[in-house]
């Protein structure tokens, strides 16, 4: 994957949709052919993708009407249909409805104990190489104000990221036996909405539980200040939102299974799936990943096992690409700062070659 800057300031969606789609037109026309012809491989058909990309579009109209505005504009200046888009950004919701479950993606880690010290974290991304030859890195300047930086794909409003106010956020996947077809607020979109206005993690909280979402994710959300919830997973699903907090060691982590007790009742993860195994590796590994340098708390995350850890996946060639899996990124948040900190690949290859800050 191929990463790529823009810093936009203007604070009208409308004109910063049209230069992002104006800029990146060709990589955003790609992301959207590839993911279309994905949705198609395994088996959603085109119809139900329009309808639900549609859809997705007018319920996030209702609940962010800037972001909606946001898409319709990107889609005109990249040239490509505001449904396409709209489905791409949907992409989430689109998955949801499957035949068949897929493995889950992303293991998470941070650390925020109490004090004023800022949080320490770290994400692997993981996801189908085929489907992202390119990355963005955006810098934008919300209507309040506030900048936010973020990791994204190509379309997309929104995935990891961080704020001026000092609120980062990481994101999963996840998979609940209530995710439907109704079409809910597309998850990247909430998570680019809590980084353009939360301040502080109940904001974002409460954020998450004002809209309907239709597919399961968790936000893990953490601020730089030292108050009484300084972190906590919000676990999103059809069922109902639910926070799960750091441990009285200021640890939180999370793969792609969900944790809340009631919530996991409904869980469907597929039986093959590595999310409990990169769990329990990062847990055991945890307390070696306290270092203020990514470098260091990259390394100590993969621990003895190096690449081979289950948190690193690494693309088999000989299977479909729909089945193939690799590290894209590895990402960590200084929210003292307002920066992300990334290399594209795993922690082993982010830990020898160096890390970007951005």
């Amino acid at each position: 994957m191929k990463l790529h800057c823009f810093v936009t300031d203007t604070q009208d969606p409308q004109i910063r949709g049209q230069q992002i789609g104006e800029t990146w037109g060709a990589q955003i026309g790609q992301t959207v052919a590839l993911y279309l012809d994905f949705f198609n491989q395994v088996g959603v058909p085109p119809e139900q993708v329009r309808a639900l990309g549609e859809a997705s579009l007018q319920v996030l109209e209702d609940w962010c009407p800037s972001l909606a505005q946001e898409i319709v504009a990107t889609a005109e200046g990249a040239g490509i249909a505001v449904w396409q888009l709209a489905s791409l950004n949907a992409r989430t919701e689109i998955l949801a409805v499957m035949p068949a479950s897929t493995e889950g993606e992303c293991s998470t880690a941070v650390f925020a104990p109490a004090g004023t010290a800022a949080p320490r974290t770290i994400q692997t991304w993981d996801w189908h190489d085929s489907l992202v030859p390119h990355g963005m890195m955006l810098q934008l300047t919300a209507s309040s104000g506030v900048t936010v930086k973020l990791f994204t794909e190509f379309g997309m409003l929104g995935k990891i990221g961080v704020n001026s106010a000092g609120l980062g956020l990481h994101f999963n996947i996840l998979h609940h036996a209530s995710d439907n077809a109704k079409a809910g607020v597309p998850v990247h979109a909430i998570a680019r909405r809590i980084l353009e206005e939360a301040t502080t993690v109940e904001e974002a909280i409460a954020l998450a539980r004002s809209a309907r979402v239709s597919a399961s994710t968790v936000l893990t959300v953490f601020s730089r200040a030292d108050c009484a919830l300084r972190a906590a997973s919000i676990e999103m699903s059809a069922a109902r939102t639910a926070v799960v907090v750091p441990g009285e060691d200021g640890w939180i982590t999370h793969t792609n299974h969900f944790l809340d007790a009631e919530l996991s009742f409904g869980e469907r993860t597929p039986d093959a799936s590595t999310t409990y195994a990169r769990l329990a590796h990062v847990n055991e590994a945890r307390a070696d990943m306290v270092s203020g340098d990514l470098a260091l708390r990259a390394e100590a995350m993969c621990a003895s096992a190096g690449d081979q850890a289950p948190i690193c996946f690494h693309p088999d060639l000989s299977l479909p690409a729909t089945e193939r899996w690799e590290t894209l990124l590895t990402i960590g948040i200084d929210t003292e700062n307002a920066i992300l900190e990334y290399a594209a690949g795993n922690p082993i290859q982010l830990a020898r070659n160096g890390y970007v800050r951005f």
